[in-house]
């Protein structure tokens, strides 16, 4: 092999590959990471959606460290490998306490992407004036100031309809499919562990603590999402809000909300995609991404 290219193949492998890790969040609470590309470069933070796992910026990580960037995408507190809180904590402002010692950890500032429930917690970063220091840019992906209540009830729902358990990963799959009917069914089923818990009981159940979803329950009304509004008013970092043209988190009556309280902001919409965009276009949501921060 031309020692060049294997050289550049090396070298595209060593970026691609990713190496497990865990930072302190608030009050010193565990919380796992996958982190790609070099340490020397800008940080960009990746928070999933309520119910994820890191897992789900695999491939989203992988192109921010060959475009450059040092992309760490965590478990949020109560989800995947990460500790689940002791009292159950897991309010927004709990999530964006945990960003900023994870952040202060890392002795670097941040451009934060955050799905859904992590772009909440990067919100309220994002908008606070004590650690205004700590945000460089915020990417909303599918979530604004006040999510749909329909919306948000039929992802509670689809949570709490696994929260017995699943007898087969067949069943999990099902699960998925009638939540997400636009998306293709995986063929190899083994992929689904990594958001799965395998229990003595023989049953697989979602890989986060119950009383996340328990909780949030009855919480979700206008007035439980004042303090994103507060936050989105004192924003003056870069921001892009990216929708799913099919999702019905998002609607563009909320687009326009946000956009009138956050000026500044810039939006896309991603076809065929609904509200787990980077799941859905991971390709189009990486390049949207990669592009605004190469804009800053």
């Amino acid at each position: 092999m031309d020692f060049v290219l294997f050289y550049e193949t090396i070298h595209i492998f060593l970026i691609r590959s990713f190496i497990h890790m865990h930072f302190k969040g608030h009050g010193g609470l565990k919380i796992a990471a996958d982190v790609w590309g070099s340490n020397n470069k800008k940080l960009v933070i990746l928070l999933h959606g309520g119910g994820q796992t890191r897992h789900a910026w695999g491939e989203t990580g992988k192109k921010l460290a060959e475009a450059g960037y040092h992309a760490v995408a965590l478990d949020l507190r109560g989800h995947g490998d990460s500790e689940w809180h002791p009292d159950g904590d897991y309010t927004i402002k709990a999530y964006k306490e945990d960003l900023v010692s994870i952040i202060k950890e890392i002795n670097k500032p941040a451009s934060l992407i955050g799905a859904s429930l992590g772009g909440m917690a990067s919100l309220l970063l994002a908008g606070d004036e004590v650690n205004s220091n700590l945000c460089t840019a915020l990417i909303m992906v599918d979530i604004g100031i006040y999510p749909d209540p329909a919306g948000s009830d039929r992802i509670v729902s689809f949570m709490l309809s696994g929260e017995g358990g699943f007898e087969s990963l067949e069943d999990v799959a099902k699960s998925i499919s009638d939540y997400l009917p636009h998306r293709q069914k995986p063929k190899d089923l083994q992929g689904l562990k990594k958001n799965l818990r395998l229990k003595e009981d023989g049953r697989y159940y979602w890989h986060w603590d119950p009383r996340f979803i328990r909780r949030r329950q009855g919480s979700r009304g206008k007035g439980h999402f004042d303090l994103q509004l507060k936050a989105a008013e004192k924003v003056v970092v870069p921001t892009l809000l990216i929708r799913g043209a099919l999702s019905d988190v998002v609607t563009m009556e909320d687009v326009e909300y946000f956009s009138s309280v956050i000026g500044h902001a810039k939006f896309v919409e991603i076809e065929k995609a609904a509200h787990m965009i980077a799941g859905d276009r991971n390709d189009v949501f990486a390049e949207e991404a990669i592009k605004f921060l190469r804009s800053l």
